[in-house]
């Protein structure tokens, strides 16, 4: 089970010449369609970063390319785990093709909260950390842990 985030369509722009999608869409379809919107469901995205000047930093990721995705392709991305410490987000999302319902790919994320201003690592609000915190209390019984590389470097 995993957490929906959105639909995308595989587009011209981003089919190579070996005509499947090319390796550096994944992470963009990733970071776009995925990353983006889980940082604006805890309030960390673009409107927070333009208005409290705080937001998030990727500063580790490790991709798996499962399966080819060719154009016209639609695929839904999917967060199948997610945790946090004071400073940190760790998260793993999934992009299941939405027609043959096959793993195409997986992206798991380090993250650091960033205060902007100072270019700083900041811990996060006390209301980020209550949106976190009902986000896994609400889903975390989906999430799978198996595999991630990243859990060590959270400080709990």
């Amino acid at each position: 089970m995993s957490v929906y985030l959105s639909t995308q369509k595989v587009i011209k722009d981003w089919i190579d010449y070996n005509d499947h999608m090319n390796v550096s869409y994944y992470l963009l379809m990733f970071d776009k369609y995925g990353a983006d919107t889980l940082n604006n469901i805890f309030q960390m995205g673009e409107h927070s970063a333009k208005t409290t000047k705080k937001s998030t930093m990727i500063v580790e990721s490790y991709i798996t390319y499962n399966q080819e995705l060719q154009l016209n392709d639609e695929v839904d991305i999917n967060c199948v785990y997610f945790d946090h410490d004071k400073k940190r987000l760790q998260y793993k999302m999934e992009m299941i093709h939405k027609e043959k319902e096959f793993l195409a790919s997986t992206i798991e994320i380090l993250a650091l909260y960033v205060d902007l201003n100072e270019r700083k690592v900041a811990e996060f609000e006390d209301e980020k950390i209550k949106i976190m915190d009902d986000f896994i209390n609400k889903n975390g019984s989906t999430f799978n842990n198996d595999n991630l590389k990243f859990s060590s470097k959270l400080k709990k």
